[in-house]
């Protein structure tokens, strides 16, 4: 959002503009100001946010409801299919980010045709132990806790790096060029966030991706902290009644250059990113 000048002969007028993605389109709202600036400015900026934000409620509260009545017509006998090819589809996307050689098709053998692929063992590991902990986090709603990241991160990593799994890193660790924070702040920065998650009153869309931003930057692990903090989002909007989202492997470039942001800016990426991937169930 920023404070427009418009020239009209000899006058100058003034306006809050506010620019948002619709489709492939970037369209713009404006709000008039007046002939100057008002000085509760900033009260303004927020009133408009708070338009723009009203309405997203109301999309993503289409999208649930849509959702909700589509899961309840799939009969019980598919419900377990369909989350098998949820799995499928979020296993080989989330451990491709992190490195992972093994493709969709193996992926798929793995989980559902129990073959093992000519690729390394510790890749098929991790993906048979992230598909059961995923397909286990989908099955029964647990509380988010301290126990509960650290046992996902324990099931996923315990055959394949037994020297990290299940416990937070002791060291310090560098991302490029931002470095994490003092591993002796790990757990009272995941006890806030924690905090945050369960007391939070705000859009489960919108928590899930501050939950997601505030992991990565805690980074509390010394591997694995994109695979657990993508599982804590979904966590949040499966438990939630919402459509879970998975962050494509052919689409790791723009959500690295969205974690690289401030939080706000993650924000936009991801709902943008959200409302994107589930268009159909908002615009019945």
């Amino acid at each position: 959002m920023k404070i427009k000048e418009k020239i009209r002969g000899k006058k100058k007028y003034y306006y809050l503009e506010h620019s948002f993605r619709k489709g492939n389109r970037v369209l713009k709202k404006e709000k008039y100001l007046g002939i100057k600036i008002p000085e509760n400015i900033d009260k303004l900026k927020i009133d408009f946010e708070k338009e723009f934000h009203h309405s997203l409620i109301i999309k993503l509260e289409k999208m649930k409801s849509n959702f909700q009545e589509e899961w309840k017509r799939v009969p019980e006998s598919a419900k377990k299919k369909e989350l098998e090819e949820i799995s499928i589809a979020f296993t080989y996307n989330t451990n491709a980010i992190e490195g992972s050689t093994i493709t969709l098709e193996e992926t798929r053998e793995i989980i559902h045709d129990k073959i093992a692929p000519n690729k390394s063992l510790r890749d098929i590991r991790e993906t048979e132990s992230h598909s059961k902990v995923f397909l286990q986090m989908l099955n029964k709603k647990t509380a988010i806790s301290n126990n509960l990241l650290l046992k996902w991160h324990g099931e996923i990593f315990k055959e394949t790096k037994p020297d990290i799994s299940g416990k937070y890193r002791d060291y310090f660790v560098r991302v490029g060029e931002y470095h994490a924070p003092d591993w002796q702040d790990i757990n009272h920065l995941i006890k806030s966030l924690i905090q945050f998650i369960n007391s939070s009153k705000i859009n489960s869309v919108e928590l899930s991706a501050r939950a997601h931003y505030k992991f990565e930057k805690i980074h509390p692990f010394g591997d694995g902290n994109g695979r657990i903090g993508r599982l804590l989002m979904n966590n949040i909007l499966w438990h939630s009644g919402y459509p879970m989202l998975i962050i494509e492997y052919k689409k790791r470039k723009s959500y690295y250059r969205a974690l690289q942001k401030n939080e706000e800016e993650f924000v936009k990426y991801y709902i943008r990113r959200y409302l994107a991937v589930h268009k159909k169930r908002y615009v019945k």
